[in-house]
Parts: C-alpha cells; sequence; structure tokens
C-alpha cells in the first residue's frame, strides 16, 4: 500500500511539473539590426511597408519612448541579454576603441572588451535555470557561440557582425543554401523549424536575431524592383534598404502564422525591438537627431512592443521610459526567480500587465571612446568628424543631458519642446543642469564606470 502511495505522489509531481511547464509562456525575442526608430509604420513611418509588424502592435503594448543600451550592436546586444550597463561588461563598440584618426583623438579612449564575459549570467541562464529550452537564431556577434553563454541550441552564432545577405553566405556558422538564398528567408525556416521540434517541449526562449537591415543593403529582385522610383528621404539605395524591411516584415508574419497554426500564439510572449538607430545617411532618423554610433535620439531611439495574445491589453505607451536594460528583470519577475543578480534595468511586468505607472527613472549611457563618422555632412552630430566623442548622457523626464569629455561641454535638451535636440539649454537653466550633473555623476560613482583622461600624444587638431 505504501508504495502504491509513493507511485501516486511520483505521478503526481510529474503532472504538476509537467503542467507548470506546458502553462509558462513561450519567449521569442525579434531583434532587428540597425532599424531606424520610425522605419515602420506603427511608428508612424510613411515610407515602408510593414503591414504584419502594424497588426501585431494594434495587439501589443507599444512603448513610443524606448532605448537602446548603446548606439551600436555589440554593446547593446550584450546588455540586452545581460541586463548590465556596457561599462559593466566593457563591450563598448566593435573592435578597437580608438576609431577615427589617431590625430584627431585628443584622450586615450578605454579598451574595449571583444568578448562578452561568460561568467555573465544572460536571458538564457535565468530561463535555462526555470527549465526553458533556450536557443539563438541568427546574428550573435558577442563570442564564438551563444552556447558559452546559456543557450543550449545555436545556429548562425558566431562573432560574425555583418554578412552577405544571399548564399553562400561565407560563414561558418550558416551552412550554405542553393545559390541565391536569401538570409532573412533562411533565418526565419531555421526558427520554424526550431519551434516545431519544440512544440512538445514547451517552454522554450528563442533569442531571434536578424541580420537585416545592416549593410551591405541587399534584396530580392522581386520586392526591388516594388520600390522603382518610389523615393524615401535617404540617399543610400532607399529601393533596397525598403524592400529589406519589407522582406522582414514579410517573414515576421510567416514566424507568427506559424505559431498560430501551431496553437502556440496565446502561450508566447514576443518582444520585437531594433539593436539600435538607424543609420542617418541611409534612413534620416527626422525629427530625431542623428543616428547610429551617436548618443543623440536617432542614435539610440528604437521601436518597441511587447505582444501576448489574450493576457495584455492593448496599448500606446507614450510617457514609459523603457530599455534593453529592462528585459532580463523583466523576465526575472515574470519565472518568479529571487535570487540576487546585479542588474541596471526595471522590470516592466507590472507595467505590461496592468499599466502599473514606474517611477521616474534615470536612464544613462556612457561612451569612454570613439566612434568615426559615417558621412561627415550626413551624420548630424556634434562634429564631423565622429559620430561621438568620449561622453556620458543620461535622460531624466524631459530632460537630457550630454557630457563630452576632450572639452568639458554640457549640452542640455528639454526633449519636450525640442526632441531634435537642437537647443543647448544649459545656460538657461541652471539650476536643472546642477540637478541633472549630480544625476550624472551618481550614475558615473554608482556604475564604477572609466572616465578616459590620458592625453593622446598624437593629438594635432585644436577643438
Amino acid at each position: 500500500m505504501k508504495s502504491v502511495y509513493i507511485l501516486c505522489l511520483i505521478i503526481c509531481c510529474i503532472t504538476r511539473i509537467t503542467y507548470a511547464q506546458s502553462t509558462s509562456p513561450n519567449i521569442i525575442i525579434i531583434l532587428v539590426d540597425d532599424l531606424g526608430y520610425k522605419d515602420v509604420g506603427f511608428m508612424g513611418g510613411n515610407f515602408y511597408r510593414t503591414p504584419h509588424l502594424d497588426s501585431l502592435s494594434e495587439e501589443s503594448v507599444v512603448y513610443q519612448q524606448a532605448y537602446a543600451a548603446a548606439s551600436n550592436c555589440a554593446p547593446s546586444r550584450a546588455s540586452l541579454l545581460t541586463g548590465v550597463l556596457p561599462n559593466r561588461h566593457g563591450i563598448y563598440t566593435v573592435g578597437s576603441s580608438e576609431r577615427g584618426k589617431a590625430e584627431d583623438r585628443k584622450l586615450i579612449p578605454i579598451k574595449n572588451n571583444l568578448t562578452l564575459n561568460s561568467a555573465l549570467p544572460t536571458i538564457a541562464t535565468l530561463l535555462g535555470n526555470k527549465g526553458y529550452q533556450t536557443a539563438s537564431i541568427g546574428k550573435w556577434h558577442l563570442s564564438d557561440s551563444p552556447t558559452h553563454h546559456g543557450f543550449s541550441y545555436s545556429f548562425g552564432g558566431n562573432h560574425t557582425g555583418h554578412n552577405k545577405h544571399f548564399s553562400p553566405y561565407k560563414n561558418a556558422a550558416i551552412p550554405d543554401g542553393k545559390e541565391g538564398e536569401y538570409l532573412t528567408d533562411r533565418i526565419t525556416d531555421e526558427a520554424i523549424d526550431y519551434i516545431r521540434r519544440q512544440k512538445e517541449k514547451a517552454p522554450f526562449f528563442l533569442y531571434l536575431s536578424y541580420y537585416a537591415v545592416h549593410t551591405p543593403l541587399q534584396a530580392p529582385d522581386s520586392l526591388k524592383s516594388q520600390y522603382k522610383g518610389v523615393y524615401g528621404t535617404g540617399e543610400r539605395d532607399y529601393p533596397v534598404y525598403a524592400a529589406m524591411i519589407e522582406s522582414l516584415d514579410d517573414n515576421i508574419g510567416k514566424l507568427v502564422a506559424e505559431l498560430k497554426h501551431q496553437g502556440l500564439s496565446d502561450n508566447t510572449i514576443l518582444w520585437f525591438c531594433s539593436d539600435n538607430g538607424g543609420i542617418n545617411t541611409i534612413s534620416p532618423q527626422q525629427p530625431l537627431r542623428a543616428g547610429k554610433g551617436s548618443y543623440f535620439e536617432g542614435g539610440v531611439r528604437i521601436p518597441f512592443f511587447v505582444h501576448w495574445p489574450k493576457h495584455i491589453s492593448p496599448r500606446r505607451d507614450s510617457t514609459t521610459l523603457v530599455s534593453h536594460l529592462d528585459l532580463l528583470p523583466t523576465l526575472k519577475q515574470m519565472v518568479k526567480d529571487d535570487a540576487q543578480m546585479l542588474l541596471d534595468g526595471e522590470s516592466l511586468w507590472n507595467n505590461i500587465l496592468e499599466g502599473e505607472h514606474l517611477q521616474d527613472r534615470v536612464l544613462f549611457w556612457h561612451f569612454p571612446i570613439y566612434l568615426e563618422a559615417y558621412n561627415e555632412s550626413k551624420d548630424d552630430g556634434r562634429d564631423p568628424k565622429f559620430r561621438t566623442r568620449p561622453g556620458s548622457t543620461i535622460r531624466y523626464k524631459n530632460w537630457k543631458l550630454h557630457h563630452y569629455y576632450e572639452d568639458d561641454a554640457y549640452l542640455l535638451y528639454d526633449l519636450s519642446t525640442d526632441i531634435g535636440e537642437r537647443i543647448n539649454r544649459a545656460s538657461e537653466y541652471p539650476n536643472i543642469l546642477e540637478k541633472m550633473k549630480l544625476e550624472l555623476n551618481r550614475k558615473i560613482v554608482d556604475t564604477n564606470a572609466k572616465i578616459p583622461n590620458k592625453q593622446n600624444p598624437n593629438y594635432k587638431n585644436e577643438l
């Protein structure tokens, strides 16, 4: 009799575990490369066809004041996955921190890390410990493999930051398809295959990171032809860029259709965002200033929504400040993980589910290195030679403060009246300037941010 009781207890426990797993939501993060703030219809874009994303957004919480953790690829991805600022993981850019000509750099920048420390926990680490199957499909850009960072499955994951968009891909992590196969299609097909394999093993976490719409600008002829004679505000291959966005939208629609076909849609939380702002010469970010690589709004403001049918009430949130840094804390609360972790973001969970107001927060960016200009006449940065020079930036409520270390300059903008960051209010509002300086210094101290202070002996030009 005792053995029967034990057997029943075991069966009950197994049933509970199985039930818990089956009711835990699947999680998909769709990350697009270099997609600008208004390069999608649901954010007010007028030139790009994104009907599938627009439809999803109508069933989502759309955050209209969402920010990348950094203004370029590798650091923003590292921060999204770890929930910590770039100055904690040390990845500030791609390659060397000594970008641009040596004679134009007044300071010696802080050294850049090229690889994400495998000791740092990621979203995959967190969810894997909670019984999730974890997969990274597409661009990784942070180490030799996502499997070193909590992922149990990887396709396409290595240090490569950009790729040919047609096969042969010449990427060891992406086996070539038939000649002419399009990479956005291939990555989606791999994601769909993974979802089909995991259907009976749910829950799963899929980090789906597209190489589109990063350069080189390449798109299928069938889509490019639809934009013949159609011109947007960009100056570089507009029809190709527009076709790349349409292809991306088509593929996301294909992925969502598969989720519905498999009966997984209502139990899948889908996050959509870009890794940073768009490239200003390809897709100008007006009314925002500048683009990728800059800490003006055009470099860090991004499209961002959360989709979970029948669980969240769709709305457009125009006031809540959110960041890449918030994904890990949000998912941590969702899975009821109470382990202590060093995190720089905040949980959005109650805001997503109930619209609960987040306390006023300070967003902080620290960039102690150089990033050279794309186009000296079109980047719309602070000076023509660099998209940004070493500096730090914070946003609090409607105010945004930039501090640049070469000339100790402070730029204060009121985004409620000047979203284009054209009018420096520092001298007009000295009290607000001092408060913002205090907040910025507090962030620098609290996060142990390294400040470049050594003079570059090769510097020749005066600011």
